[in-house]
């Protein structure tokens, strides 16, 4: 463990493995942010202390809510297979610049993909962010493949 932490390439890709994660698990809280603010709940038990009228307008489902979660669901679709990847791709040895620029990437696209489906920004600024960050991982794919190909 002590030669991988000394080796760049790792340790570029755990800084930025840990901040797309960190990202990821803040979605969870901006949910429950949203879900008091917009008085949206989804469970009995959110409401359970709320009189018979108070829960049926508090049962529900908001769009805010929904884009929030929505938002979490791509994080845990694209960041989880870039945390492999990447993964094997650093113990691969890969130039420094080359990984370097891959987390770079990745980590901005994914940052930029959160604020443009948070904040409701016009198409295509999340689906080419989205587009982004699933380019660099295949591109991470095929050099794990092309270095390690064993049938």
């Amino acid at each position: 463990m002590a030669d991988l932490m000394e080796n760049e390439v790792f340790r570029a890709f755990t800084t930025y493995a840990a901040i797309v994660i960190v990202k990821m698990m803040l979605m969870g809280p901006l949910t429950g942010y949203f879900r008091f603010s917009r008085g949206a709940f989804s469970n009995e038990e959110d409401v359970g202390r709320k009189s018979a009228e108070e829960k049926k307008k508090q049962l529900r489902t908001h769009p805010d809510v929904e884009r929030v979660r929505r938002c979490h669901l791509n994080d845990l679709e694209n960041i989880v297979p870039f945390v492999v990847i990447g993964l094997l791709w650093a113990l691969t040895a890969p130039e420094l610049s080359c990984a370097l620029l891959h987390f770079r990437i990745f980590a901005g696209a994914r940052i930029f993909h959160t604020v443009a489906y948070v904040c409701a920004l016009p198409q295509p600024s999340r689906g080419l962010s989205w587009m982004l960050g699933m380019l660099v991982t295949f591109s991470m794919a095929f050099k794990v493949l092309s270095t390690v190909l064993f049938l």
